[in-house]
């Protein structure tokens, strides 16, 4: 299909709240393969409608490894279930704040409700990096980015970054 621009920090549909998908059609079947594309080019191991400038409640992830067959998800309409109540610090970066990276605390383990692409509902139990996606890509959706979760210092110096690129580019 077709690679679209990524949204960076600060554009501000970044933190606008997207809306649910009422019908999978063909229009969003073909929105999931242009957001599989852009991320494997980018490349990324998840991708969130908002972060293409798409204001849908649709993700994509795939955590194959280098040399592995890939194993695309589409999530529609996805949300969180559970929470496990263990938490795991695992190493983030987002492709709409490139090239950064911190440690983020979530929880190790979420069961998750979405539709797939052929209108089935699914639930899914993950844990490990599949679990830390899945609730990386949700936050999306909710106008949430990882560095929400860092202390208010580092967050504030991402952001600073961001808006001084942006105004350089203006």
């Amino acid at each position: 299909m077709a690679t679209r621009p990524i949204l960076t920090l600060p554009d501000p549909r970044l933190r606008a709240v997207a809306d649910p998908i009422a019908e999978i059609d063909e229009g969003v079947r073909s929105l999931a393969q242009d957001m599989l594309d852009t991320m494997y080019a980018a490349p990324g191991i998840g991708l969130a409608g908002p972060q293409i400038g798409e204001m849908k409640r649709i993700v994509v992830m795939d955590l194959a490894k280098d040399g592995e067959d890939p194993t695309p998800i589409v999530m529609i309409n996805p949300e969180i279930l559970a929470f496990s109540d263990d938490t795991v610090v695992t190493e983030e970066g987002c492709l709409s704040i490139p090239e950064l990276f911190y440690d983020v605390e979530r929880p190790a383990a979420v069961t998750v409700s979405y539709r797939d692409l052929e209108g089935k509902d699914v639930t899914l139990e993950a844990d490990d990096r599949l679990a830390i996606c899945i609730q990386h890509e949700i936050d999306h959706l909710d106008g949430v980015l990882y560095i929400d979760y860092l202390s208010r210092l580092k967050r504030d110096r991402v952001l600073k970054k961001f808006q001084k690129a942006a105004r350089r580019t203006a």
